[in-house]
């Protein structure tokens, strides 16, 4: 059976899966013993296995089929979600979205996951069971008051098994008493530091008080931790004493209790955990399956997935129809012909509900791309010991794909900037009044015809004096040019490009790359990004972006006998003034604009248009606009409003000055699009 058929299907059905996971589990970790989420995990992870191994991927077919049984101890509650679990879920999670990411690009999908699978099956078989019997009042109470040889007495069948194992593989196992200073402010972090040190050394097979009640601080100053690794107690005791704060650490060698009977015991359990295990899985997977064949039949009737270059090609076949719809529209002006003009004005208003049709059919959620963010947030906030909630806010909001594939980086740099310079260090929101856990959201919405895009946060904010000082050192402003510059533009020069406040260089920011790159990149689609902040309270940076990059709005001009096209999207008005009303000021020609001083730019200069001398007492001027500032255009004639197809100017073309596209008239002709943000400095 030929199975290359179903590969779109399977590769766009695998990353929707694995999205799920990621979302979900997400979600797991803030209500861990919600038991319903496990359960929406493991049909996700369950359905891509049987995919996976129905078109013969065998290394996805068995890391979901090793995910499934974790979740599957977890939710018959086997075991308990842990950051340990969450962790090695997530590798996991990556691992496959690896091989999708593989097989959509032509490759076999074939990936070495052994060292997580194996992770998987350790957690499995040791660790977890100890987690749902400390949540017991009796272990409580123990935690509390603990002693070494009552807690040694507390190893279960599983956890001396794995004892009993990892010794047989070479492994030491230890039990480690960490005490820390009584002087101590955030116990939750030093034991969130310790964690991770173990786990980079070793396993963690068992905590007392449980990982739970250590994350709410629920003890005095003393946990203990059971551990395997091939590691030296001398080197496991250096490493932890390296922790600020760590008063203490006492490293003993563990023996397993009655190892051969527990070993034996365990593994019958084991075997026979797994045949109830098969048996349920394979009357939920009947349940599953009609399930999901019901709520397929139910989608099919409604959605059919088309593949994006049908899409292109339709989209490109009706800009050609636009062009001769413009071309139409002037020779029915020309003919004065009324039954031409009856027929080629319904042709304009049933192309017009196609057109929005088209558009429509383009617009891909937000989501798509916001999906990703809160993983790159978790991973994030863990590298630099910060606490960080991301809300976000309107990712149903619709954008054309085109503009989709674009924003995705300049929103990571954003993100990644308002994490690392933004929010502040938990232990100094803590002096400045604030909570521990700093908040970013990230919002989209629609405003006329254009969407934007918000990332706020509630941390530093943008220390004025300091920006302007780093400007004024790398020459980006002049000493003269300083005291006129208001506090928007002053917070604006982070965009320039190598300019970075960061003390020291590390993995996420400070080489000063990054926010240059986005301020281009929403520029080059049509779009700005404005900078809003006060210290001490957090940023706001906004993006604002046209819906859609094909077909525009704008306001065509005539220079002598050359026609420009100016977007809609850029101008505030237009207007005509006297000649005697130009004013000088800083040898540049100005205007007073609603009290405003207003630079000219003269078009036939900057295009170098030739020039017949008229005298005319009036000039026709367009007043357009790049954030806070604005200039006036200089234009001959103005020939009215029109929609327009946007076209490249290749490859050849693609470095001229002020020049977005190009496109042609209803006439034939070509008119040049202009970038007003290139002519506003």
């Amino acid at each position: 059976m030929d199975m290359n058929q179903y590969l779109e299907v399977f590769i766009e059905e695998s990353k929707e899966h694995l999205q799920a996971c990621n979302e979900k589990l997400l979600v797991l970790e803030k209500n861990p013993n919600d038991l319903s989420i496990v359960n929406d995990i493991f049909r996700s992870a369950h359905t891509l296995k049987g995919m996976s191994a129905t078109m013969g991927y065998e290394d996805l077919a068995n890391l979901t089929h090793q995910m499934e049984n974790v979740l599957d101890a977890i939710r018959n509650e086997k075991l308990s979600v842990t950051p340990t679990f969450l962790d090695i879920v997530f590798a996991s999670v990556d691992n496959l979205e690896e091989m999708v990411f593989s097989i959509a690009e032509g490759g076999d999908g074939k990936k070495d996951v052994t060292v997580v699978v194996e992770m998987l099956k350790k957690l499995e078989s040791g660790q977890g069971v100890n987690q749902k019997e400390m949540k017991s009042e009796d272990t409580n109470q123990l935690s509390e008051n603990y002693s070494l040889n009552h807690i040694n007495q507390e190893y279960d069948d599983f956890e001396n098994a794995v004892i009993q194992q990892s010794k047989e593989q070479g492994f030491f196992a230890y039990e480690l008493v960490i005490t820390l200073r009584e002087d101590c402010l955030l116990k939750a972090a030093r034991v969130f530091m310790v964690f991770e040190i173990l786990e980079k050394i070793g396993e963690i097979i068992k905590a007392v008080p449980s990982v739970d009640q250590l994350e709410d601080e629920k003890f005095d100053s003393q946990f203990t931790v059971a551990i395997v690794s091939k590691e030296s107690s001398a080197d496991i005791h250096s490493k932890i004493m390296k922790v600020s704060e760590i008063e203490e650490v006492k490293v003993h060698l563990l023996d397993p209790i009655n190892s051969v009977n527990t070993q034996s015991n365990s593994q019958s359990i084991m075997q026979n955990g797994i045949e109830q295990k098969d048996t349920k899985q394979d009357s939920e997977q009947e349940s599953t399956e009609k399930t999901a064949a019901k709520q397929g039949s139910a989608k099919n009737a409604k959605t059919i997935r088309v593949n994006i270059e049908r899409l292109d090609i339709l989209m490109n076949l009706f800009e050609e129809l636009v062009i001769d719809r413009g071309r139409l529209e002037q020779i029915s002006k020309e003919l004065n012909n009324n039954e031409l003009d009856e027929t080629v004005e319904r042709m304009s208003r049933i192309s017009g509900d196609l057109q929005s049709i088209i558009l429509n059919m383009r617009m891909v959620p937000v989501e798509t791309v916001f999906n990703r963010f809160p993983r790159m947030i978790r991973q994030l906030a863990k590298d630099l010991n910060k606490r960080i909630n991301l809300e976000i806010i309107g990712a149903e909001t619709e954008l054309d794909r085109t503009v989709i594939d674009e924003i995705g980086d300049p929103l990571v740099h954003l993100l990644r900037n308002a994490i690392d310079h933004g929010i502040e260090m938990p232990e100094d929101r803590m002096k400045n009044g604030k909570r521990e856990e700093g908040n970013v959201f990230l919002k989209a919405y629609h405003s006329g015809n254009h969407m934007f895009i918000e990332i706020e946060d509630d941390g530093a904010g943008i220390n004025r004096d300091r920006v302007l000082k780093k400007a004024l050192d790398r020459g980006v402003v002049t000493e003269q040019q300083a005291p006129t510059l208001t506090d928007q533009q002053i917070y604006e020069l982070i965009f320039s490009s190598g300019f970075s406040t960061a003390d020291q260089i590390s993995d996420v920011s400070g080489r000063g790359v990054g926010l240059d790159v986005v301020k281009s990149k929403i520029e080059s689609l049509g779009g700005l990004v404005t900078i809003d902040s006060e210290e001490g309270k957090g940023s706001l940076f906004s993006i604002q972006l046209p819906l859609t990059l094909s077909i525009i709005s704008v306001m065509l001009i005539e220079l002598q006998n050359e026609k420009y096209a100016i977007p809609l999207s850029s101008i505030i008005e237009t207007a005509v003034i006297k000649k005697e009303e130009i004013l000088q000021a800083h040898n540049q020609k100005v205007i007073d604009f609603r009290g405003k001083i207003v630079p000219l730019v003269f078009l036939t200069e900057i295009f170098d248009v030739p020039v017949e001398h008229v005298n005319d007492d009036f000039i026709s001027l367009l007043i357009v606009r790049k954030g806070d500032k604005m200039a006036a255009l200089v234009v001959d004639s103005f020939i009215g409003q029109q929609e327009i197809v946007l076209k490249s100017l290749g490859n050849y073309l693609n470095n001229v000055f002020a020049i977005s596209g190009a496109t042609i008239l209803g006439d034939g002709q070509v008119a040049l699009i202009i970038d007003c943000n290139s002519l506003i400095k």
